[in-house]
């Protein structure tokens, strides 16, 4: 995954990261985590009756230099450009969405990537209970506690990998995954889906989402959520109140 306009130094400085990271577990923890709390997970383009593009260089032109967020394929794009400059080792995985009443398609993108003969799931684009840091594959079936969330990977009768997050005490399916690599082309027909289906939760609503230390902020549809561990606080923000919203919660504008 590559564009002819990424500079490393920009998207490290875009994502808030003073050091170089190194090619390794700690690099990868520190990369991950400063892209999830400096870049947003949001569909204004969506719901600004745009088909999101999946050219590279419109990725960064709007991540990097607008200083703007994106949905899956976008933040975890931008992300695998910065692994490769880096000189890690992944592959572009679909993953299937579960906390949906009926199957779905493997709509969702992460990233798996290799270190030496341990492999780590990384994602900064879930609009979800994501993770917060990359998890190995080593470490199926342990709780595993990142921040204030508690995650766990699990496989299933069909070998697949599912990730699960413990909300409000109950194990909850966030999505599942094997290990069969994809390429970026095979992303651009689930992205159409996810632009334009009126079905598609994007096309539905607003979603927003900001990580930072403390918890995540989350815009869904008229709902704004403050979650910080067992405290969430929700308060209804109406129409006229949009722009003032994103911009004082996740320094986003509408663009035309």
């Amino acid at each position: 995954m590559n564009a002819n306009n990424f500079s490393l130094a920009d998207y490290l400085q875009r994502i808030n990261l003073e050091t170089l990271p190194a090619c390794d577990a700690e690099g990868l923890r520190q990369l991950m985590r400063a892209q999830l709390h400096s870049v947003p997970f949001e569909n204004l383009d969506v719901q600004a009756g745009k088909i999101v593009s999946l050219v590279p260089e419109d990725i960064v032109e709007k991540i990097v230099y607008r200083q703007r967020g994106g949905y899956c394929y976008e933040v975890n794009g931008v992300f695998a450009m910065a692994l490769a400059a880096l000189g890690f080792e992944y592959r572009l995985i679909g993953a299937r969405p579960m906390f949906y009443p009926y199957r779905r398609p493997k709509s969702h993108m992460v990233l798996l990537v290799s270190l030496g003969e341990q492999h780590w799931l990384c994602d900064t684009g879930f609009g979800s209970f994501g993770l917060r840091a990359p998890i190995s594959l080593h470490q199926l079936g342990e709780t595993l506690v990142q921040d204030d969330e508690t995650f766990m990977l699990v496989q299933n009768q069909q070998g697949e990998y599912v990730l699960k997050a413990l909300v409000k005490g109950e194990w909850a399916n966030q999505f599942c995954f094997d290990l069969y690599p994809m390429e970026w082309v095979d992303f651009s027909l689930p992205n159409y889906y996810n632009s334009t289906h009126p079905d598609a939760v994007f096309v539905k609503q607003y979603l927003v989402m900001q990580q930072h230390p403390q918890g995540r902020t989350l815009l869904s549809g008229d709902q704004l959520k403050k979650m910080q561990g067992a405290n969430d606080v929700i308060v209804n923000v109406l129409p006229e109140q949009l722009d003032d919203v994103l911009l004082r919660e996740f320094n986003l504008t509408r663009e035309g």
